[in-house]
């Protein structure tokens, strides 16, 4: 039989004691469960088991049906259950420089003033400084996977300190390794790509996962980094997905239209942003089921090619697209703003554009953005099968969401609810891999004082060199 459902601070003790147990169960009773699994849908009232690190079974009751004996069990009613979400494209090593330039003017300005301004300043320890605030912040906000795209491997200790980071958070991570787009650098990049998978990444049954982050085009940083024959056959030899940023306009288009006939596309490869690309391209990634990686505030606000996200664009060649943070010198650190952003650009436009006409608008709805958020996410870096949705032998990668907060009751549709309503403070815990990672709404192994003097150090250290340089 289970154990009576404890206090949430008994809880936490009893989580920690049973981390080490591979056969330990955590019994989530009374929830709202939205899997964003097509088959199971949204449970108005059920339990979800977490055995060791995966999801072993969801059901309206199953305490009624026995459990084992050493089970815990947590009283979880009022709260909704919903996969952690996946952010598909952040630049981790830059947090400690968020909100640097909030009212960027355009990419160049941002090129400029971080990438070529103060990213050369960099140390490993400032690598390590940032990579590790912006996963701390993922996880508070209820991101469970976060793809780094980590574009400041000056040297081996770079790529080392971000790595290592990520691993000390906890979080479901994805080391995307690209080399600076300027300033001094070892030269290292993508032949270290070899020694990082066999360090750090020997294993597939682990929390990190590693990709080679490059570029569409050589515009901004010349034509070393500009996607091709050559780091396609590295990230092929290596086994490993690719990840590639400022996908613009008409020469992204008439790259993507090349790589394609070279076929250099695929499931395996994520192209970021996508704005302004031409027909062709879009049904050339349509035909090699190439993901997409939006990242709406950035492209929204920064005025990236056409500043509108590339929804529509990539919903009608039945491309279902991902989310994304991008650079939080400018924008906000949470998935809830992005959702939010998509689902109001897209349906504003949808209703501008048949404004005067008897046109009947095509408006996407908060189950998409979650969809984009969650299961689409996990499905564009190669992580479908592990995580994404609440299903049964997928990774415990999940939040408890209170619905009875002030700001979420009563609650009425639980999509909605997520969507439209909640912020990181209502998320009440995060577990990753069946780990609890947030408890009663706090992040869990921070010092937040140490942490404070860590990052101020390291940014007015950066900001000091670079002004120096």
């Amino acid at each position: 039989m289970t154990t009576p459902a404890p206090t949430a601070a008994a809880s936490l003790d009893q989580l920690r004691r049973q981390s080490a147990d591979p056969g330990r169960r955590i019994l989530l009773t009374g929830a709202t469960i939205v899997t964003m699994d097509p088959d199971l849908g949204v449970l108005p009232q059920a339990d979800l088991l977490i055995q060791d690190s995966t999801i072993a079974a969801i059901a309206p009751d199953l305490r009624a049906h026995g459990g084992a004996d050493g089970t815990l069990v947590i009283d979880v009613t009022g709260s909704i259950l919903v996969p952690g979400f996946v952010d598909t494209h952040r630049h981790a090593w830059e947090a400690q420089l968020r909100r640097i330039m909030p009212d960027v003017n355009d990419l160049g300005e941002y090129v400029m003033s971080t990438l070529s301004g103060i990213a050369p300043a960099y140390q490993p320890q400032d690598m390590y400084v940032g990579t590790r605030l912006a996963a701390l912040t993922a996880i508070d906000s209820g991101i469970t996977t976060m793809l780094d795209f980590s574009h400041n491997s000056r040297t081996p200790a770079h790529s080392d300190s971000a790595i290592q980071a990520l691993i000390d958070t906890g979080i479901r991570g994805v080391h995307a390794s690209m080399r600076p787009h300027f300033g001094d650098w070892d030269g290292q990049w993508p032949a270290d790509l070899t020694r990082l998978k066999e360090t750090y990444f020997a294993s597939d049954d682990q929390l990190l996962t590693l990709r080679l982050a490059t570029l569409a085009t050589g515009e901004i940083a010349g034509p070393d980094l500009a996607y091709g024959e050559h780091l396609a056959r590295v990230a092929r030899d290596l086994d490993i997905g690719v990840s590639i940023d400022a996908v613009f306009g008409v020469p992204s288009s008439d790259a993507i239209v090349g790589w394609a006939k070279g076929e250099l596309l695929g499931p395996d490869v994520t192209l970021i942003h996508c704005t302004g690309l031409t027909a062709e391209a879009w049904q050339a990634m349509a035909d090699t089921g190439t993901s997409v990686s939006l990242a709406p505030t950035s492209e929204a606000q920064i005025g990236l090619e056409s500043a509108i996200p590339a929804i529509d664009e990539a919903l009608a060649v039945g491309i279902r697209p991902s989310l994304s943070i991008d650079v939080e010198v400018a924008l906000a650190s949470d998935m809830f703003t992005q959702m939010r952003a998509l689902h109001a650009i897209q349906r504003m436009r949808a209703v501008n554009a048949a404004y005067g006409t008897t046109a009947t608008p095509t408006r996407i709805g908060v189950r998409d953005v979650l969809d984009f958020a969650t299961l689409q996410g996990a499905r564009s870096i190669g992580l479908g099968n592990v995580t994404g949705s609440l299903t049964p032998g997928k990774q415990a990668d999940l939040l408890v969401v209170h619905a009875e907060d002030l700001n979420n009751m009563p609650l009425n549709d639980p999509i909605g609810t997520l969507v439209l309503g909640s912020d990181p403070r209502n998320i009440d815990a995060v577990f990753i891999a069946g780990q609890v990672r947030k408890w009663a709404g706090t992040v869990l192994d921070v010092d937040l004082q140490a942490l404070r003097e860590e990052v101020r150090h390291s940014r007015d250290r950066v900001l000091q060199a670079a002004r120096h340089d």
